[in-house]
C-alpha cells in the first residue's frame, strides 16, 4: 500500500496549496466588494465607480431619464406605461444607444438613452440611490463580454522537469525490460516485468511534486516577507521561478512608469507662455478682469455688458493680454465634466436639500470628481489662479471669482469625450448676460482642423510633448439664440434615431465645430514614479528587453521613454511613419531594416497594418530592438503583442500594468505583475504578483527570481538523484543475485528513506543562495545567465544520472564485497552508507550555509541513529555497535563521495562560475 499512500499525500499537498490560493482570491474579492462610500449627490443623478471595468478610479456622473423625474412619488414609476428599446449586446463599454418611450402621455414622450443613463454590471454606486430597468444579464453584460478566460499558468521549470520525468519513465521501462531479457524470459516473464517495474519505480520522483510545491510556497513567503519590497503579494504561487527566466518585459505607461498624478505646468496663448514660476501673473490678470467687471456691474445693476467691454480704462496691449488670459481661464473652468463634492463637517453625508439651502462652499470640504485626472488638474489650477468651480448639477455650473462673487452658467449641452472624437465640449449660457458660448477642448490632432488658422499650435504642441506634458487645445465659439435653437432641434432629432445614431449626432455637432476661436494650449505633467530610471537601467543591464505599450499619444510616449531612460541616451529612436496600406508598410519596414541598435516607436494603427501583412518580418525586426514603444494601443492589442512575442521568440514574457485596461495583457503573459495604483486594483488582483511601486520589479526579478529558479533547479535534480541512487543499488543487487525480482530494502526503510531520513536536508536547499541579494542587485548582468536555462538542462541532468549510477554502484558493490556471512549485514552497511552519502551530497550542493540547514542535517542523522534501536527486524543491533561496521560504512561513504568533492574543488579552481568571481 506504499505507492497509493504516497500518491495520496502528493495530491493532498497540491490540493491544499491550490485551496489556499483560492481562499486568498475569495478574501480579496470580498475586500474590494466592501469598499463603498456615501457622499452628497444631485437629485436625478448618481456617481458610480468603474475601476473594476476600465481601471479608472475617478467617479463618473450618471443621469436619470428626465421624464421619470417629474413623477410625484416613487410608487408612480410602477403605474406608468413605458418601454425601453436597447441595442444588441456588444463589447464597447463606452457607448450605448437606446430610447425610452412613455406611451400614456399625449403625445407619447420619446427620450434618447446614451452611456450617461447606464450602470454596467461590475460598477459600484458610489453615492445616491438608483432605481433601474435591467437590460443585459449573464453573458450579455459588458463586463463578461470583455473578460477572457484566464488560463492556468505553468512555469518553464515545471515543463522542463516534466520532460526529464518522461525520460526517467522511459529509463524505468528500459531497465525492467533489460532485467527480464537477462533472465532469459523464463516462466511468466510478464509478471516479472511488472515486479521489476514496481521495484525500480523509485526512479520516478513522485515526491518531486511535493518538494517543489512546498518550495514554491516558501519562496512566496520569502517574497512577501522581504522588507525591501513592502506590500508585495504573491497571488499565483505556482510560478515564482518564472521571475528568473524573463527576456521581455512589457509595461504600461500611465500609473506604472508615471504616478498618474497630474500637475498643471503650462498655459500658452500663442504670443505669450506661462510656466510654474509665472502663474501669479495669470492670477493678477484674472483679478484685474473681474474687479473691473465687478465695479462696472456694481455701478449699473441692469448692465449686461460682457467682461471684455468693461475694460476701457486699461491700456490697449495690457487689455488684450488680460482679456485673453481671462477668456482662457474661464474656458478651462467651464469646459469639463468635473463635479465638486462636499463632505459634511460631521463626516456623514448631508442631505441634498439641506446642502442647497446652506450653500456651504467652503474650500476645505470640497473634493473634485471627474472621469480623468487631467480634468481635475485643470479645475484645481483655475481654482489656484482665482476662478473656483463651487457647484455643478445637471443643468448649471457656478464659478466663484477672486472677489467672492458667484457667477452662474446654465449648462445647455455636454458632449462627452470619446476615444474616437478625442475631444469634449459644452454649450453654456451666462445667466447675467444671456450670452451663449460653445467651448471645446481636445487633442491637437482633433482640434487643429476645427480652430481658425494659426501658425503656432503645431509647433508648441511638439515642444510641450518633448517636455513630457500632456497637451489639450481649448477653443470657443459665440452662438446667437437662433443658431442655438436650430442646433438643438437637429441634435435632439439625431439623438432619437435608431440607426447610425452615433454618425448622425456627430454630423450635427460637427456643424458647430467650424472656425472656432483658439484660446489657449494647456500642458499637464504626469510625473515619473520614484526609482523608475535606475530600475529600467538595471533591467536593461540584466539583458531584459523592455517594451512600453500605452494608450497615450506618440509624442508624450516618446518623451516619457527618453526621460525614464527606457531608451538610453546614446540610442537613436526610429519613429515609424503612419501606414495604412500594404505598400506603405513594406517601404517603411525596409527603411527601418537599415537602422541598427535603434529604439522603435510605432502607433497602434500602423502596428495593426504591419501585423496584418508582414507579421513575421515585423516581429523579427522589433525583437532585435533594444526597446520598443507602442502608443495608442487598445487593451486587446496589448494582449495580442504579448501573445505574438511568446509565439515568435519562444522566450518568457512578463507584463506589468496598473489599470483594468492592462488585465488582458497581464493574463496573456507568462508572468503578470500588477501595481496597486490610482487606476484601481483590478490589475493587481488579476496578476500573479502584486507590487506597490514599479521600482520593486528590479529586486523581485534579479534577487527573488534568481534564487527561486536556482533553488528549484537544485531541489528538483536532487530529488531525482535520490530516486536514481536507490534504483541503481536495487539493479546491482538484482543482477548479483541472478536477476531475482526481490526488493533490497523493505517496509519502513523505503518510507523512512524518502521522508524522515533525507527530507529535511534536501528541502533545506530552498534556503540556499549562490549570490548575496546586494551582489545580485549590484551586478544585474548575472541575470543574463539564468535565461539560458543552464541550471537545469539535459546536460546537468545527465551529470546527476552519472553521479547516481556511480554512487549507487559503489555503495552496493562495496557492501557486497565487505559483508560477512549474513545477508542482513549488507542491508545495514549499504543503507547506513546511503543515508550518510545523501547528507554529504546535500552539503556538497549547498553554496551558502544557513543555520537551519545545519539543524536539518543533524536532525536527520539523529532520527536515523535513534531509529536503529527499533529496526531490529532489518538490522542486527549487536553488529551495528562494532568497530567493523563503523569502518566499513566510513570506507564505502568516503569512496562514494570523495571523488565528487575533489571534482567540485578542481572545477571551482579551474573554471569558476561568473558569480563566484564576484563573491570571492
Amino acid at each position: 500500500m506504499e505507492v497509493p499512500l504516497h500518491q495520496g499525500f502528493v495530491l493532498a499537498v497540491t490540493i491544499t496549496r491550490e485551496a489556499i490560493d483560492e481562499f486568498r482570491r475569495f478574501q480579496r474579492d470580498k475586500e474590494v466588494n466592501s469598499q463603498l462610500y456615501s457622499k452628497l449627490t444631485i437629485r436625478g443623478s448618481c456617481f458610480i465607480r468603474t475601476d473594476q471595468l476600465d481601471g479608472e478610479t475617478d467617479w463618473k456622473l450618471k443621469v436619470a431619464v428626465s421624464c421619470t423625474q417629474r413623477l410625484p412619488a416613487l410608487g408612480d414609476l410602477f403605474s406608468i406605461n413605458a418601454y425601453v428599446y436597447a441595442q444588441k449586446p456588444q463589447l464597447d463599454i463606452h457607448s450605448f444607444e437606446g430610447t425610452f418611450t412613455r406611451e400614456d402621455s399625449d403625445p407619447p414622450i420619446h427620450e434618447s438613452l446614451s452611456i450617461e443613463n447606464t450602470l454596467w454590471a461590475g460598477t459600484v454606486v458610489a453615492s445616491g440611490t438608483v432605481i433601474g430597468v435591467v437590460i443585459y444579464t449573464g453573458k450579455e453584460t459588458r463586463s463578461v463580454m470583455n473578460t477572457s478566460n484566464p488560463k492556468s499558468k505553468a512555469g518553464l521549470l515545471d515543463l522542463e522537469l516534466n520532460q526529464l520525468t518522461k525520460a526517467l519513465f522511459l529509463a524505468l521501462v528500459a531497465l525492467s525490460v533489460v532485467m527480464v531479457t537477462l533472465q532469459g524470459f523464463v516462466g511468466p516473464w510478464y509478471r516479472n516485468l511488472l515486479r521489476f517495474l514496481l521495484l525500480f519505480s523509485y526512479i520516478i520522483p513522485i515526491s518531486l511534486r511535493v518538494n517543489l510545491d512546498m518550495g514554491k510556497a516558501a519562496y512566496g513567503w520569502m517574497i512577501m516577507r522581504d522588507e525591501s519590497i513592502p506590500g508585495t503579494v504573491v497571488r499565483t504561487s505556482t510560478i515564482p521561478e518564472e521571475l528568473g527566466r524573463l527576456v521581455y518585459l512589457l509595461t504600461d505607461k500611465t500609473g506604472t512608469l508615471t504616478q498618474n498624478e497630474m500637475v498643471f505646468k503650462r498655459l500658452h496663448l500663442g504670443t505669450v507662455s506661462y510656466g510654474p514660476d509665472t502663474m501669479d501673473e495669470i492670477q493678477n490678470h484674472v483679478v484685474d478682469s473681474y474687479s473691473q467687471t465687478h465695479s462696472q456691474a456694481g455701478g449699473n445693476t441692469t448692465s449686461s455688458t460682457p467682461p471684455r467691454k468693461a475694460q476701457s480704462s486699461a491700456p490697449k496691449v495690457r487689455k488684450s493680454v488680460s482679456s485673453r488670459v481671462h477668456e482662457a481661464v474661464k474656458a478651462v473652468a467651464l469646459c469639463h465634466n468635473v463635479t465638486p463634492v462636499y463632505e459634511s463637517r460631521a463626516g456623514a453625508a448631508t442631505d441634498a436639500e439641506f446642502a442647497e439651502v446652506d450653500q456651504d462652499f467652503s474650500d476645505e470640504n470640497r473634493t473634485y470628481q471627474a472621469s480623468s485626472p487631467d480634468e481635475v488638474a485643470l479645475v484645481q489650477w483655475t481654482e489656484s489662479v482665482g476662478l473656483t468651480l463651487v457647484n455643478r448639477d445637471l443643468t448649471s455650473m457656478q464659478l466663484r471669482t477672486p472677489s467672492g462673487q458667484v457667477l452662474t452658467y446654465c449648462l445647455l449641452q455636454t458632449f462627452p469625450f470619446t476615444s474616437e472624437s478625442k475631444r469634449m465640449g459644452v454649450i453654456v449660457r451666462d445667466e447675467s448676460t444671456a450670452e451663449i458660448t460653445f467651448y471645446m477642448k481636445g487633442a491637437d490632432t482633433a482640434m487643429s482642423t476645427i480652430v481658425q488658422y494659426n501658425d503656432w499650435l503645431e509647433e508648441e504642441c511638439g515642444n510641450m510633448a518633448r517636455e513630457g506634458l500632456r497637451t489639450l487645445v481649448v477653443a470657443k465659439k459665440a452662438l446667437t439664440e437662433e443658431q442655438y435653437q436650430d442646433f438643438e432641434s437637429r441634435y435632439n432629432q439625431a439623438r432619437l434615431s435608431l440607426h447610425d445614431r452615433a454618425l448622425k449626432v456627430a454630423a450635427v455637432v460637427e456643424s458647430l465645430e467650424r472656425e472656432m476661436e483658439l484660446l489657449c494650449l494647456t500642458g499637464v505633467e504626469d510625473q515619473l514614479q520614484a526609482g523608475v530610471r535606475p530600475t529600467l537601467e538595471m533591467l536593461r543591464n540584466a539583458g531584459i528587453k523592455i517594451w512600453m505599450l500605452t494608450g497615450d499619444k506618440l509624442e508624450t510616449a516618446t518623451c516619457i521613454a527618453k526621460s525614464s531612460h527606457l531608451v538610453s541616451r546614446t540610442q537613436d529612436t526610429h519613429i515609424f511613419r503612419p501606414v495604412t496600406s500594404r505598400g506603405e508598410a513594406h517601404l517603411e519596414l525596409n527603411a527601418f531594416r537599415r537602422k541598427h541598435d535603434c529604439a522603435l516607436v510605432i502607433s497602434g494603427d500602423s502596428l495593426e497594418v504591419c501585423l496584418k501583412y508582414y507579421e513575421h518580418e515585423f516581429m523579427e525586426l522589433a525583437c532585435q530592438c533594444p526597446a520598443v514603444v507602442c502608443c495608442r494601443c487598445s487593451p486587446t492589442q496589448k494582449a495580442r503583442i504579448v501573445s505574438l512575442l511568446r509565439q515568435h521568440t519562444g522566450r518568457r514574457t512578463c507584463a506589468i500594468g496598473d489599470g483594468g485596461n492592462d488585465v488582458s495583457m497581464i493574463q496573456a503573459a507568462d508572468c503578470g505583475i500588477g501595481i496597486e495604483g490610482k487606476e484601481g486594483r483590478q490589475a493587481s488582483l488579476a496578476a500573479d504578483f502584486s507590487i506597490t511601486q514599479f521600482r520593486h520589479v528590479g529586486r523581485l526579478l534579479v534577487v527573488h527570481g534568481r534564487s527561486s529558479y536556482k533553488r528549484s533547479a537544485a531541489l528538483g535534480q536532487f530529488v531525482m538523484h535520490r530516486g536514481l541512487i536507490i534504483s541503481t543499488m536495487q539493479a546491482v543487487f538484482s543482477s548479483v543475485f541472478y536477476f531475482a525480482s526481490v526488493p533490497l530494502y523493505q517496509g519502513f526503510l523505503m518510507v523512512g528513506y524518502a521522508t524522515v531520513y533525507t527530507m529535511f536536508p534536501v528541502f533545506s536547499l530552498v534556503l540556499d543562495e549562490d549570490v548575496r541579494p546586494d551582489t545580485a542587485m549590484l551586478y544585474p548582468e548575472l541575470y543574463k545567465d539564468l535565461t539560458k536555462g543552464r541550471s537545469l538542462s539535459f546536460k546537468t541532468f545527465l551529470v546527476w544520472v552519472l553521479i547516481s549510477v556511480y554512487q549507487g554502484g559503489i555503495l552496493m558493490y562495496g557492501a557486497l564485497v565487505l559483508f560477512e556471512s549474513e545477508f542482513v549485514h549488507v542491508v545495514a552497511i549499504s543503507f547506513t552508507a546511503l543515508i550518510l552519502t545523501e547528507l554529504l551530497m546535500v552539503a556538497l550542493t549547498v553554496r551558502t550555509w544557513h543555520w537551519l540547514m545545519v539543524v536539518a542535517q543533524f536532525l536527520s542523522l539523529g532520527c536515523y541513529v535513534a531509529s536503529l534501536a527499533f529496526l531490529n527486524e532489518y538490522f542486527d543491533v549487536a553488529f551495528i555497535t562494532t568497530v567493523t561496521f563503523v569502518w566499513k560504512v566510513s570506507a564505502i561513504t568516503v569512496v562514494s563521495c570523495l571523488p565528487l568533492y575533489t571534482l567540485k574543488f578542481l572545477r571551482r579552481k579551474l573554471s569558476p562560475p561568473s558569480y563566484s568571481k564576484l563573491t570571492s
